[in-house]
């Protein structure tokens, strides 16, 4: 398998949830559990990319490594995509380095799919990014603005990411007044890890918001619209939840408790 890095972009200003890398989930703050699934990866190292000394100070390195874990970052930056950018740069990172984006609030990402994701992007030397999929489990997902579908040629690449339902089934559209989908076919869903050349990193964040993009609020579809191909492919094991809301947490929490009786 071809070397890699994740990198874990955490910042401290969350407007649903304040000080979210911070939170605990069982007996440590959820950044620390991110840390805990990019370290179970076959990733070369690992690193957390965020703009305040308290997750600095809150993660450690499961490997035992004697290397600095987290690295501060510009509070200024508008994104974790730049985050990313800014770690490869202090690092001198080359090119042709491949680096994992691994969102601070998944901690329950599997290891399997950052090793995926990874291998995915190694193998399309072609392609600038890569990045994964998984089948809608229902309309009530197609419809919901919350969820990214992308949809993809059959070469594998991304045609588009959207919040709205595509593909659109033209029959199966329900009767008239509210003409409502009633059939998913093939549609899936993007799953927000991605794996990137460190050249597309530094081109993507030295270009500006694309008019796609601040439509949709979809950071990737800056890179589609100029030009840059993204590899996608369906997951190979299921994806564990992400955390964005109160509920989120609370379901991460119970979660946890399932998997360790008694805690």
């Amino acid at each position: 398998m071809a070397p890699f890095h994740v990198v874990i972009p955490a910042r401290y200003g969350s407007l649903r949830l304040p000080g979210k890398p911070l939170l605990e989930i069982g007996d440590r703050p959820m950044i620390q559990h991110v840390v805990e699934r990019a370290s179970a990866s076959g990733a070369d190292r690992v690193l957390v990319a965020t703009d305040d000394a308290r997750i600095a100070a809150a993660v450690h390195d499961p490997r035992g490594s004697a290397q600095a874990l987290a690295i501060l970052t510009d509070s200024a930056l508008q994104s974790g995509t730049d985050r990313v950018a800014a770690v490869a740069r202090q690092c001198g990172w080359t090119d042709e380095t491949i680096v994992v984006n691994l969102q601070g609030d998944e901690p329950f990402m599997p290891a399997e799919l950052i090793d995926q994701v990874a291998r995915l992007l190694a193998s399309r030397p072609e392609a600038a990014i890569a990045t994964l999929m998984s089948p809608l489990d229902g309309v009530a997902a197609l419809l919901d603005p919350n969820v990214v579908k992308v949809v993809a040629g059959s070469d594998g690449c991304a045609l588009y990411f959207s919040r709205a339902p595509i593909p659109w089934v033209r029959d199966g559209v329900g009767p008239a007044p509210a003409n409502r989908q009633l059939r998913h076919d093939g549609a899936m869903r993007h799953i927000g890890l991605y794996a990137y050349r460190v050249r597309a990193l530094r081109e993507i964040t030295r270009l500006p918001p694309s008019r796609l993009e601040v439509i949709e609020k979809l950071e990737q579809l800056r890179a589609l619209e100029n030009g840059l191909r993204i590899v996608v492919a369906p997951c190979i094991v299921e994806p564990g939840p992400g955390i964005d809301t109160e509920a989120d947490l609370a379901a991460a929490r119970a979660r946890l408790r399932k998997r360790v009786p008694g805690s």
